[in-house]
């Protein structure tokens, strides 16, 4: 493993990050301030999670150790775009975009940023049978030689910065975000979904861990190493560890937001219930038993 003074001081410029940060700090510091014209109280913590935890999670992994590092380790990059697409997105979401969004923008904003969600695109990315899918396809990726064409080739490099973490962002963000409509028997789909991805994803990790070979050709790296630098297989074997572990790590939270999701739609129905009259929920009966009018008790 590195040594600290290694991993503290590694640094290295990503100009799609850079930009990609410049504008999202941008675009939610003007909600902030048209929160407070509005007069509108928006939690401090919010603001925390979005800047230090999402945007810094964020440029920790574009700037630092993982991105100087990840063209000639596995285990680095695996760690970089793993947490792209799951850690980064599920803090980044702990700011509530969308709701600041929504309150700040007005009647027009807003409506522009139900379109984006209603998308068929963000609609499909944020179902989370299609996230756990497209994460799966993803990280099937690295049990194959392109793998190295991955984490070598800058072009590359700058698609999965850019892409890999708006993937994420549609896949949770929405997901997070946008519980509150769904209905219990939805939730529960969602929640086997889930369930599923959160076996799915420990299959290419696991594979990556127990291979006895190079899966991605490259058993060597041209040039002078450090001496801290594992063997092609052992590195090999530790991007399948962290791999294998931030899938399953980050997926945990995810079953606990449908737990939590599903408890608040079942009380919102129950409560919906319990205001309806007697007439309404004969109504009702009829309706679900066609009877033709007739209704048990």
């Amino acid at each position: 493993m590195p040594p600290l003074g290694v991993v503290l001081g590694a640094w290295t410029m990503n100009w799609p990050a850079l930009i990609i940060l410049v504008l999202a700090a941008f675009f939610y510091s003007k909600g902030l301030v048209a929160a407070r014209r509005r007069n509108l109280r928006w939690p401090l913590w919010n603001s925390i999670a979005f800047f230090v935890l999402g945007l810094g999670s964020f440029a920790a992994l574009s700037f630092g150790f993982t991105a100087a590092y990840s063209h000639d380790l596995r285990w680095a990059f695996t760690l970089k775009v793993t947490s792209y697409l799951f850690v980064v997105p599920l803090l980044v979401g702990l700011g509530k975009p969308l709701t600041l969004a929504r309150q700040t923008l007005g009647p027009a904003g807003a409506a522009r940023v139900e379109a984006v969600l209603g998308h068929r695109l963000v609609r499909m990315l944020s179902n989370t049978l299609v996230a756990a899918l497209l994460g799966l396809a993803m990280f099937t990726i690295f049990l194959t030689p392109f793998f190295y064409v991955l984490r070598t080739n800058p072009a590359a490099d700058v698609i999965l910065t850019v892409l890999v973490p708006v993937m994420g962002l549609f896949m949770s963000v929405p997901i997070m975000e946008d519980g509150a409509g769904h209905t219990g028997s939805l939730i529960v789909v969602e929640f086997i979904f889930v369930f599923i991805e959160l076996l799915a994803d420990a299959v290419p990790g696991v594979l990556m861990r127990l291979s006895p070979g190079i899966l991605d050709g490259a058993s060597a790296i041209l040039g002078n190493q450090p001496g801290w630098f594992p063997s092609p297989l052992r590195d090999q074997q530790l991007a399948g560890d962290l791999m294998w572990f931030l899938a399953e790590t980050v997926d945990l939270p995810l079953i606990i937001l449908m737990f939590v999701r599903f408890s608040r739609s079942d009380k919102h129905e129950a409560r919906s219930f319990d205001e309806l009259s007697d007439e309404e929920i004969e109504a009702l009966n009829r309706a679900h038993l066609g009877q033709g009018g007739r209704s048990y008790e």
